[in-house]
């Protein structure tokens, strides 16, 4: 029977006359390359096992000096990952955050980040996805200050080992991993440069009443956490003025209008979008009575557009034929009817569907006046958070390491 034949030729493997035989694939612990530093940074680059820069040759030393910060078997399976369908060990884990230069008490960290990627909400099977959009880690919780973490002047800037280089890490395992490699399974139209880690400067959200990120979504104060999530465009770091706190959130709001339009609210995408807010505009609006949350209120109910601009963005792609009005979208159970409040093309409907969520993060220069906001891309890449599981020693460890850098 012709769908027997079907069903066959779709779930069975035949031999191929001719070709060759399967490479066995190097196990954990076989060595792969001998050589030089610059040797195997050529190797590495050529194998595609390289994001372009120098890698730190991952020896069996060295990957063992990383699993001495963790309590988890090097053979678990943290996660089976997309595109490649490989599994997600701790050993290799460890072996990107060697190559990324990364310090092996980060270790914790880079587990953490892992257990997001493996979380099927996250959905990081789409990293590949013509938008190319990067992977946002944000940190909080005690290990940022106990890891020397920057989260003052130049936060998002490269230079400060925690910070970049467990963001290269990010890329680096998903190159390597799941196998997100560019031309073929990562398709990104033109793709961003990894992004350091943000750590949220809880100090300030201390000293001002706020509750740190980490807090909000549900973890103890003194619980270390990280959270990621899809970035697919940043605005600049706009300033904000005025003697009042809604006039620094009107500024806000309108860069808010300026980096979301109307194409995902019309499509029915839910998304996360972020707010980085330097403490000295943090404080200022949280001295006027405002918590974070507030300041989201503030921002969702007063990014509105008129209804003719948000008819014209949604019909201009391909998310609904030309024409297409709000009201009908309405009529049809698409949209609220918070939309179709008149047929007035005027009007003032909100920009953002009321499931639209903030995550409001404290850093960056204590003394400027700056606020940023990074829009997540659409469906993938869902803001996702785990804990940090620190070994059972991590104390003695630490002090072990910080005798280290000091001696050296």
């Amino acid at each position: 029977m012709l769908i027997d034949q079907i069903v066959k030729g779709l779930t069975q493997l035949e031999p191929v006359k001719g070709a060759p035989a399967p490479v066995a694939q190097p196990q954990d612990r076989d060595i792969v390359f001998k050589g030089s530093f610059n040797e195997v940074n050529e190797h590495f680059q050529r194998q595609g096992w390289s994001d372009g820069l120098p890698v730190v040759p991952p020896t069996l030393e060295s990957i063992e000096a990383f699993l001495k910060y963790t309590d988890r078997s090097p053979d678990e399976v943290i996660g089976v990952l997309h595109p490649s369908q490989a599994e997600a060990t701790v050993w290799k884990v460890a072996v990107n955050g060697v190559m990324a230069g990364c310090r092996p008490e980060y270790m914790p960290i880079l587990l953490a980040i892992v257990d997001v990627m493996a979380t099927p909400d996250f959905g990081a099977k789409h990293g590949g996805s013509t938008p190319g959009w990067e992977g946002m880690i944000i940190l909080n919780g005690p290990i940022a200050k106990q890891l020397e973490f920057n989260c003052e002047v130049a936060a998002q800037r490269p230079g400060n080992q925690a910070n970049t280089s467990i963001g290269r890490f990010y890329r680096l395992f998903c190159r390597n991993v799941p196998k997100f490699l560019p031309g073929t399974t990562d398709m990104a139209t033109f793709g961003q440069m990894f992004r350091a880690v943000v750590a949220e400067n809880e100090k300030a959200c201390n000293d001002m009443g706020w509750q740190p990120l980490h807090v909000m979504r549900g973890f103890a104060p003194d619980d270390n956490a990280v959270t990621i999530t899809s970035v697919r465009a940043v605005s600049d770091p706009f300033s904000t003025a005025g003697e009042n706190a809604e006039r620094h959130l009107d500024y806000i709001v309108d860069w808010a209008k300026r980096m979301i339009d109307p194409y995902q609210a019309s499509r029915g995408y839910i998304e996360t979008h972020v707010l980085l807010m330097t403490p000295v505009i943090a404080s200022l609006v949280a001295r006027a009575g405002y918590s974070k949350q507030d300041v989201v209120d503030y921002i969702m109910k007063n990014a509105t557009v008129p209804a003719h601009y948000f008819e014209w963005n949604m019909t201009a792609g391909t998310s609904h034929p030309p024409g297409t009005t709000l009201c009908e979208l309405v009529a049809k159970g698409e949209m609220p009817k918070a939309w179709c409040t008149s047929d007035d093309p005027n009007r003032e409907v909100p920009l953002l569907l009321p499931e639209t969520k903030w995550l409001v993060v404290v850093s960056g220069d204590p003394t400027r006046n700056r606020c940023c906001i990074y829009r997540q891309n659409f469906k993938q890449g869902y803001a996702t958070s785990a804990k940090i599981r620190l070994p059972r020693d991590w104390n003695s460890l630490l002090a072990k390491s910080s005798a280290a850098k000091t001696s050296s």
